[in-house]
């Protein structure tokens, strides 16, 4: 990451705590400048004015190519847009064109009228053929199908009798297998755990209303003023500095873990948890249609991330405060942010 890049999370979140815009966040700047230094008064006032200023035309010089660049790539997408629509316009209306046309009847004589009757007669022995193929075909498939079904029913049983002694009195493991509590759901893939904490309250929750603190061996949940959701150790150490939290719909609030060991399946969150039996987890789930909305909307946005974490791209919630740092450039188009990236 380059230099100018390695703070844009501290300066983001650091914006983002000025409701009043960038007039708040430049007293703050300055007020550390004049409390904490000596850049008024080491040099002389005209040869720090001097560099304050070069810096702000140097990046204003940046952000108006960048605004420009941006004007001239929506020119091009909506060129294209209007290209393909128009082409889409002309196909649709050639296609009303053949259909208003209409069939037109064509008067056979004898010797065409025989050939023609020759021709669906062969084409309807040959359909006839395939039918006759395929439904052999189904019969067979459906016959291994069935003993396949009844070799597996046979294994589960047999799985079922062999359960570990230690499993016995576990729970099992939820669709995201993880597990559903009183005041949170938890699910896991291999890397990472993540952890859902509605909170019952009569205000929409905000960034500096939440306590969310993530140790290597502990985790602590709450809001100010309340008494913690979760304050305990965890089942197993975790990555603090590739740990983050963010809010939902204003009452919830999710946590990603990134597991140390990431070739292990939790059994539970914290130590004082009841444990799920991990011989149960299931690390796919080709059956989403099966699932309720938010249990699948949950499956999709961890197995989502998953691919995206394999590809190199960011995940939904990186994606998320990306598209926060984008709407405040769109408010603050005096400042450089186009090269942030968010960790």
């Amino acid at each position: 990451m380059a230099d100018s890049e390695q703070f844009d999370g501290m300066l983001l979140a650091l914006a983002q705590h000025h409701t009043g815009g960038i007039t708040d966040l430049l007293d703050t700047f300055f007020s550390f400048l004049e409390r904490k230094t000596d850049f008024f008064t080491g040099v002389e006032a005209a040869k720090a004015e001097k560099l304050v200023i070069s810096k702000f035309r140097e990046y204003q010089k940046k952000a108006k190519k960048k605004v420009e660049e941006q004007a001239k790539e929506r020119a091009e997408r909506e060129a294209a847009k209007q290209l393909k629509e128009r082409k889409q316009r002309e196909a649709e209306e050639r296609k009303r064109a053949e259909a208003a046309s209409g069939p037109k009847i064509v008067e056979l004589d004898d010797e065409e009228a025989a050939r023609l009757k020759e021709e669906i007669a062969a084409k309807q022995d040959t359909e006839n053929d395939g039918k006759a193929a395929a439904s052999d075909d189904t019969t067979a498939v459906g016959t291994t199908e069935a003993k396949a079904e009844e070799k597996k029913t046979a294994e589960s049983g047999s799985e079922s009798e062999e359960e570990n002694e230690e499993d016995k009195g576990k729970m099992k493991p939820n669709r995201l297998n993880g597990g559903d509590y009183e005041h949170y759901r938890w699910g896991q893939i291999l890397n990472e755990v993540e952890v859902r904490v509605p909170f019952n309250v009569s205000f929409p929750i905000k960034g500096r209303d939440v306590v969310c603190d993530i140790q290597q061996k502990h985790l602590k949940i709450g809001l100010k003023g309340h008494k913690p959701i979760v304050d305990e150790e965890l089942h197993a150490k975790v990555k603090p500095e590739e740990s983050f939290w963010t809010i939902e719909d204003r009452k919830l609030v999710v946590i990603h873990l990134t597991k140390v060991n990431q070739m292990e399946w939790w059994s539970r969150v914290v130590v004082t948890d009841p444990e799920v039996n991990t011989r149960k987890v299931k690390p796919e789930n080709s059956k989403l249609s099966d699932l309720d909305g938010e249990t699948r909307g949950m499956v999709e946005k961890m197995m989502y991330d998953q691919r995206q974490k394999e590809r190199g791209l960011p995940t939904s919630d990186e994606q998320k405060k990306q598209d926060v740092l984008k709407k405040f450039m769109e408010q603050h188009p005096e400042m450089d942010f186009s090269k942030a990236k968010i960790s």
